[in-house]
Formats: structure tokens, C-alpha cells, sequence
């Protein structure tokens, strides 16, 4: 039995990479049945991904007139779709939010795009790099002198992208269930991205914030919100801000705090990093970790992957779990009384697509019409 604040929400998902799977991902690790619709030639081929835990694929020919009325077929029954090509080719497949709400009027029809559905730039390509060099974002990382710094693909893709599109699609099944109306949700990562900077344009109108990298209080410039490096070359996360935060940092460093002084006083922060640097340098991570852990200095090991998992606060936690043979993030956020759960491996592309329409209700004559003429596959 799935659980979840979402069971009983249903999702079509529709094959791509990056923030769309997971985005689905997300819902489904919270109880939502999530159905992939795969290319009907990617079936045999590839392998399972985790992005996909929890989901069902059907693999469907969406060349086929056969194969676009199956997938339609399927977004009737649904509460919210993702998809994430570039403007135009679903409406170019028979598949656009014209065509679907004009059969389902309460879909939630969630578009996943870099640039949005609109602008000079809509129809080009581009990658998270691009999206967040656009808004300021990418500018902000990275040290002094030298070239802005790429955070992974977490900021576009994952934050201005997957998180906003799953919480645009749930405002929108919300919102149906009182109009009785779908709508059009336009994710574009350049805008979520934008969105994820606004305390930091807030803090530039308010004067607080230098264009010039690693000057300013959480890019690396403030010598108590960094990193330092280690006796064994490992390193430690510093995050004191406050001054009870900041002081507590200092008693654990064996620092005099009366030398920092004013310790927000960007001039010296130069200064104090050089000294912080020095300190930490005479300790291993470990060792500096027996002396901080259960204080409120707010210091922390930089993990690797292998390592994150067997901290004891994320041991735990179970903020990691062993799943199909993969070492993964468990499903968040947590809930009291309907907490998600990861409901089963990925699946290879059309591994139900028999189940699929059965348990969604698609006419059994119209499914094996569809099986027949090859518009969908059952690996």
C-alpha cells in the first residue's frame, strides 16, 4: 500500500533528464503515482536511474496517432503532468494544454524549461551554468581574482527548477479542487534561480552587499562563514555569524576574542581569516570536530559523499538509506503522520505499461489496440 500526504494524486511524467524526473521523483517519494512515459525505441536499453524510484514507465510511440491518444488517454485521468521539451513540441505532438484540457479541464499541466515558455530566449538551449549566469547568481561564487565558481547543478536545475516546479504543480492541484480548473504552469529555472537570489538583492539595495567576490558575509569573505583547511588536508565548514556563535568559535579555537574586536568590521576580515587559518592548520578534522561537537560554534566537517552518509547525526537521522543496491538521500521532508517513503526501484522503461493502463482505468479493448499496433510496449 502506497503512503504519503500525496497517495491518490496521480502524475504523468514525460521522459527527460535533469529537474523533470526529478521533480517527479519528489512526488512520488511522497506517495503521488507518478507514470513515465518512455520512448517506445528506449525499451530493452539504458538502465534504471534513481531520479525514477518510486515511478511506473509505460513506453509509449508517440509518432504514432495510436501512441498520442494513449498518452492522452492517460492525462485524462491525471491531477498534474510534467514535462520538460522545449517550447512548442508537445503542441507539435498533439499533446499541448489546448488539446489536453479540452478532455481533462482540471489538468495541471507543469512545463520544465530553462529560459521559460517566453522571451528572446526561450527556444535556445542551455544548461544550469546558463541559467544562473543569467540571474546574478553564478557572479556571487567563487573567490576573489579568480573565475565564478559552479555550484554542481544544484541552484538551476534542482532549486530554481525541480523544487519550484513541484511546488507550482501542488498549488495548482490545490487551486482545482476549488475551480474545477487546470492551468499552465511555466517553470523556467532562470526564474527560479532569480527567485532563490532575492534576500541577496534585498541585501545589495540595503548596502550590504559588494559585486566584488569573496568581500561579503556568506560568500566566503567574512573570516567566520568559510572553510578552512586542516592538519590532514581535510577541512572544516565554519557558519559563526552571530557573536555568541562567533565566540564560541574563538573559545574552541583557544583564540583571544578581545584581539578580533569588532569581528564585523570588513577591513579586518582579511586579517582574522589568516589567523583562523593558521589555528586550524595545527589539528587534523577530526580532532578539531572532538573539540566543537555539542557546542554552538556552528562548525562542521566537509564530507565527501562516502563519508556523508555514516555521520552519526545523519545515521541518525536515516537522512541517507541503502535502497536497490544504492546509497541514496531518503525521501523529504518529513511528515508526523503520513511520512513518505521510497515505494519501489526504477523501473526500466515500459516495465508496466500493461499495468499502467489497467490501473488507470484505460478502456481494455482501446489498451490492447494500443499494445497491438506497437503505440505502446511492455518490456
Amino acid at each position: 500500500m502506497v503512503s504519503g500526504p500525496l497517495a491518490g494524486i496521480r502524475i504523468v511524467e514525460f521522459a527527460g533528464i535533469g529537474p523533470g524526473p526529478f521533480c517527479g521523483m519528489l512526488l512520488a517519494d511522497l506517495g503521488a503515482d507518478v507514470v513515465r512515459i518512455d520512448r517506445a525505441d528506449s525499451v530493452g536499453r539504458g538502465r534504471p536511474d534513481v531520479f525514477n524510484r518510486g515511478k511506473r514507465s509505460i513506453a509509449i510511440d508517440l509518432k504514432q496517432a495510436d501512441g498520442v491518444e494513449a498518452a492522452l488517454s492517460l492525462m485524462d485521468r491525471a491531477d498534474g503532468l510534467i514535462e520538460g521539451y522545449r517550447p512548442g513540441v508537445m503542441e507539435r505532438l498533439g499533446l499541448g494544454p489546448d488539446v489536453a484540457h479540452g478532455r481533462n479541464a482540471k489538468l495541471v499541466y507543469g512545463r520544465m524549461t530553462g529560459w521559460g515558455q517566453t522571451g528572446p530566449w526561450a527556444s535556445m538551449a542551455g544548461h544550469d551554468i546558463d541559467y544562473i549566469a543569467l540571474t546574478g547568481a553564478l557572479h556571487t561564487m567563487g573567490r576573489r581574482n579568480e573565475p565564478p565558481a559552479p555550484p554542481l547543478n544544484l541552484v538551476g536545475d534542482f532549486g530554481g527548477g525541480a523544487l519550484y516546479l513541484a511546488m507550482g504543480l501542488l498549488a495548482g492541484v490545490i487551486e482545482a479542487r476549488t475551480s474545477g480548473k487546470g492551468q499552465v504552469i511555466d517553470c523556467a529555472m532562470i526564474d527560479g534561480a532569480a527567485s532563490l537570489m532575492t534576500m541577496f538583492f534585498g541585501m545589495k539595495a540595503a548596502g550590504m552587499w559588494s559585486a566584488e567576490r569573496d568581500s561579503n558575509l556568506l560568500d566566503g569573505g567574512a573570516h567566520f562563514y568559510d572553510t578552512y583547511e586542516c592538519a590532514d588536508g581535510r577541512w572544516l565548514a565554519i557558519g559563526a555569524i552571530e557573536p555568541q556563535f562567533h565566540a564560541a568559535l574563538l573559545k574552541g579555537l583557544g583564540l583571544p576574542e578581545d584581539e578580533f574586536g569588532m569581528y564585523l568590521d570588513r577591513t579586518r576580515w582579511p586579517e582574522h581569516a589568516q589567523r583562523i587559518a593558521m589555528r586550524v592548520k595545527e589539528k587534523t578534522r577530526d580532532e578539531w570536530m572532538h573539540t566543537f561537537d555539542g557546542t554552538d560554534a556552528c562548525v562542521a566537517p566537509v564530507l565527501s559523499m562516502d563519508e556523508a552518509p555514516n555521520h552519526p547525526h545523519n545515521a541518525a537521522r536515516g537522512t541517507f538509506i541503502e535502497s536497490f543496491g544504492v546509497i541514496q538521500p531518503a525521501p523529504a521532508p518529513r511528515f508526523s503522520r503520513s511520512s513518505g517513503a521510497i515505494h519501489g526501484e526504477p523501473p526500466l522503461a515500459g516495465q508496466q505499461s500493461v499495468g499502467v493502463m489497467e490501473s488507470w482505468g484505460v478502456d481494455g479493448s482501446a489498451a490492447s489496440g494500443f499494445l497491438a499496433t506497437g503505440a505502446v510496449v511492455q518490456a
